[in-house]
């Protein structure tokens, strides 16, 4: 079977993740040249090359150009396998990203699968454990997906150290999904995550995130074992049928206010816009819509993961997609089979 030849130069990792998913699913092969071109460090980094070999072991696959740096690769797929896996990726590269890359091709398994993946849990370059097991899996449990998540540890960039582990049902149907309407808050809350850091500053972001989100269920915890410091600001609206959360990471001379007002400006932007689906949701739910071969969401603007993603996609199935902008800033994501 010929390759699908795609071109990554115009996206970063996420191009090389949806298109491993896709080949492991469908069984079709590609070959991606210009492997995250456009970006300071191009090429395969360790976190892509786990994702990689990942999918080689699952898929009993094969890929050539497998290294680091590597800026070509050409992947075959063989059959996806149920099972216990442990992979880890080594630094603080996202384990959340490397679940979601494998999950959709252990939904086609034959048998149940459990994941160990050690690596960053809470990694501000992607979506925390926290979004995957209160936002992103409960979407996807409406559309027949099914899988739980713990955190063993957490593992705050850069030191790493996090575990995540999944169980994972075969699930090879999902359902199409129509989330474009939203109720009115019922909930909310603020966790300010934190290890190593002074207590008075983990206490000084949760007033600053008050200040700018009021709600009543907000507290500091703190994550006493594990390597490295860090700190994370969490913040969740829940409207009954669909819940959003946005996040802010602690930074070398970034103040905790300034972090806390990244995190609750995301999501008073998201609540203000009134669109159900939040803007990383819906570039996540992109893969879970097509295999549906169907559904519409609606959503804030695009970022620019959406095209490149769309790309993808459309290469490996039949379907197309339509983004349409509506008032106030709402987007209609349409996905149709061809």
């Amino acid at each position: 079977m010929k390759p699908i030849q795609l071109d990554g130069s115009s996206g970063g990792g996420q191009m090389l993740r949806t298109a491993l998913s896709l080949a492991m699913i469908t069984g079709q092969p590609f070959r991606m040249t210009n492997i995250r071109g456009k970006r300071p460090r191009p090429g395969l980094m360790r976190q892509h090359l786990t994702c990689v070999k990942a999918a080689c072991e699952i898929s009993g696959g094969t890929a050539d150009g497998a290294d680091i740096g590597s800026t070509e690769l050409v992947f075959r797929a063989g059959k996806v396998r149920g099972g216990s896996y442990h992979f880890a990726i080594g630094t603080a590269g996202s384990t959340t990203l490397l679940l979601q890359t494998l999950l959709p091709a252990l939904w086609q398994a034959d048998a149940a699968s459990t994941l160990k993946l050690e690596g960053g849990t809470h990694n501000p370059m992607a979506p925390p454990f926290e979004f995957i097991e209160r936002i992103f899996l409960p979407v996807l449990a409406r559309m027949g997906g099914k899988a739980t998540v713990a955190c063993e540890s957490v593992g705050f960039a850069p030191a790493g150290g996090g575990c995540l582990t999944a169980n994972i049902q075969p699930s090879p149907q999902l359902q199409p999904l129509e989330l474009v309407q939203r109720t009115e808050l019922e909930a909310s809350r603020i966790r300010v995550l934190t290890r190593h850091i002074p207590l008075p500053v983990a206490g000084r972001m949760l007033d600053a995130a008050l200040e700018a989100f009021p709600c009543k269920d907000a507290v500091v915890e703190s994550c006493e074992q594990g390597p490295g410091a860090g700190i994370v600001c969490l913040v969740e609206a829940d409207f009954g049928g669909i819940r959003e959360m946005t996040s802010g990471f602690g930074e070398h001379g970034v103040s905790a206010e300034k972090v806390a007002h990244r995190a609750t400006k995301a999501m008073n932007d998201y609540i203000g816009c009134r669109a159900p689906v939040g803007r990383h949701l819906a570039d996540q739910l992109l893969l879970p819509l097509a295999l549906a071969g169907s559904g519409t969401i609606a959503t804030m603007a695009p970022d620019t993961h959406v095209p490149t993603n769309i790309s993808v996609i459309e290469k490996f199935l039949p379907v197309k997609f339509s983004v349409r902008k509506e008032d106030r800033g709402v987007h209609i994501i349409t996905c149709e089979e061809t």
